[in-house]
């Protein structure tokens, strides 16, 4: 992928697709294809087809997807399944048909089990049963990585899969019904901190283990694995550490300067109990994370004040 190739950042208006085109402006790389949604619609064949025939992409980052927290994944299963297979069906066919140099699919640590053995190696891919509040998600993941997979072995085309682990960053969904547990408390504790709220109610026991990626980091592992990896065998991006959702939200409230109660509603899902990634393969490509949860947290708390509700 020299610095003038074609580069289609499949999503690039989103959290990771735009940390993807800064990682690669900050190379040198002129000739990005900003793939958004005001430029096509990739659940839709036709308009997939056409645009890949204008643009005649070489090499294609697979961001674009529909993404969400427990409620969203919960409440709206039919949607999160079947947009997602959608898009990656098209974008994938299609870069096959155009004779696409190389192919990344972003998937999901929500493929494995629901109590894999931690920290979760690729070989626990289907090995167990899903966690059921965002199944339909992870089933279309899967599916995404399958067709990667069938289309080298079949096609010999170059397709490669990473699974990253929970993300945040610039660019996240703050929306308190759909993104994901820590843009939402962010938002959550700094919308209670300038109403003075007395209290903050989170979902669960605050129990389960999460870990948690800065985005600009998984920018670089991409960029790494588009250069140096070439295997069907999906390959986990993450900390390889993680923290217990209570201990998030504590540092959360610490950061923004909140200074109330916490309560926890343990009538709502905790989700999967623990999910952290065994990263010992990304790493032996000279790749470790560089943001640290404390750092990332609060650059990602100074984006939000400046951009989010602009």
């Amino acid at each position: 992928m020299d610095s003038d190739s074609r580069v289609l950042i499949a999503g690039a208006n989103g959290m990771v697709g735009s940390a993807i085109v800064r990682n690669l402006e900050s190379k040198g790389y002129t000739n990005i294809i900003k793939g958004t949604r005001d430029d096509v619609d990739f659940t839709n064949q036709d308009e997939t087809e056409r645009y890949f025939c204008s643009e005649e992409p070489e090499y294609v980052f697979l961001a674009a997807a529909k993404v969400g927290g427990i409620m969203a994944n919960r409440n709206y299963k039919a949607e999160f399944l079947t947009e997602n297979l959608q898009i990656q069906t098209n974008i994938i066919q299609q870069s096959y048909n155009f004779g696409v140099k190389k192919l990344l699919f972003l998937g999901s640590s929500c493929i494995y089990p629901k109590f894999a053995t931690q920290p979760i190696t690729e070989d626990q891919l289907m090995t167990g049963a899903l966690e059921p509040t965002n199944d339909a998600y992870a089933i279309a993941k899967i599916a995404g990585i399958m067709m990667c997979q069938a289309y080298r072995e079949q096609y010999g085309f170059n397709a490669i899969s990473l699974m990253p682990t929970n993300l945040y960053g610039p660019n996240d969904n703050f929306h308190l019904e759909t993104s994901h547990v820590l843009p939402a408390l962010i938002r959550k504790f700094h919308e209670a901190k300038e109403s003075n709220s007395p209290y903050v109610e989170c979902w669960g026991d605050g129990s389960a283990m999460r870990e948690f990626l800065h985005v600009d980091d998984l920018a670089e592992a991409c960029y790494r694995c588009m250069i140096s990896y070439d295997s069907s065998e999906i390959i986990n991006i993450g900390t390889g550490q993680d923290l217990t959702i209570k201990d998030l939200t504590e540092l959360i409230s610490i950061i923004i300067g909140y200074r109330g109660e916490i309560k926890w509603d343990t009538s709502k899902p905790n989700g999967s109990p623990k999910k952290v990634l065994n990263v010992d393969k990304i790493k032996t490509l000279g790749w470790s994370p560089k943001i640290g949860v404390r750092q990332g947290i609060y650059n990602t708390y100074e984006w939000y004040k400046e951009n989010a509700r602009k």
